[in-house]
């Protein structure tokens, strides 16, 4: 059941299957909605209630006027369990997802039951990162979103699953016109911004799992296999033919690792 709700100041668009003996928060990546979930979701079983939303300053989903904190964004989805009565969750962050994920622990501990990173990592962006999250912000100023969005997605997959992914990399791409250009320039700012929170999630004691792709773009395996070191405690999954999307370019292995971590 799909829905909008103020959560935290503005407007929230949510999906809610209402029922199942546990819960999944699922959080998107940067440049995407919460329909980038819908294939995944069709192979999970119903004994699980999952809760989607779209992030600030993405698809139907209000925004901050300068800045989507990740503090705020976290703050967001904190009142979304609020308002769904929904008093303990994982909470499972793609990419951007992720960051919220963390934060979120951080910030209401409480809440949360685990955490699953698919593609993702609790490091700030580094000085060459934000210099290229400013010409993102100069080229969306200059309503050229839909370049970023062309340019951007494509490289989410591992360069083999390319021509198998045309269809959904079309799709995402259409989708991304629902985004408000100054919703993604608050998020742009808010990414731009955020901690560090390596030395949080190491102390926190929350179980955790993290996947990762080996042809992963964004988080180059070297990458990848210093963090695991950097997390001893955590459930690391290495997708062979993923590049930052695993649950869409192997999505039976993420959903059979995601349901033994969930102890379903």
């Amino acid at each position: 059941m799909e829905f909008f709700a103020t959560c935290n100041g503005i407007p929230v668009h949510i999906s809610d299957s209402k029922k199942g003996e546990k819960t999944i928060v699922l959080l998107h990546g940067y440049l995407e909605t919460l329909y980038i979930w819908d294939d995944f979701i069709k192979l999970l079983p119903e004994t699980l209630r999952i809760v989607s939303i779209d992030l600030p300053g993405h698809g139907l989903t209000g925004s901050n006027k300068d800045e989507n904190s990740i503090a705020f964004m976290a703050d967001v989805v904190k009142s979304v369990l609020d308002l769904c009565k929904i008093e303990s969750a994982c909470v499972v962050g793609h990419s951007m997802g992720g960051y919220v994920a963390i934060e979120a622990i951080k910030r209401h501990r409480e809440r949360f039951s685990g955490i699953v990173l698919m593609h993702s990592g609790p490091g700030a962006d580094t000085d060459e990162k934000k210099i290229d999250r400013e010409r993102e912000i100069e080229l969306i100023r200059k309503a050229k979103l839909h370049m970023i969005v062309k340019m951007g997605i494509p490289k989410m997959f591992a360069k083999e699953n390319l021509r198998r992914m045309d269809e959904k990399i079309a799709e995402i791409e259409e989708i991304s016109e629902t985004h408000d250009p100054e919703g993604i320039v608050a998020t742009i700012n808010g990414l731009k911004n955020r901690e560090n929170n390596l030395k949080y999630l190491k102390e926190c004691n929350i179980p955790l799992l993290i996947f990762f792709g080996t042809d992963d773009y964004h988080i180059p395996v070297e990458k990848a296999m210093n963090l695991q070191k950097e997390l001893p405690e955590a459930k690391c999954v290495f997708l062979q033919h993923s590049g930052h999307n695993g649950f869409l370019e192997e999505p039976q292995i993420v959903k059979e690792e995601l349901l033994k971590f969930l102890e379903l």
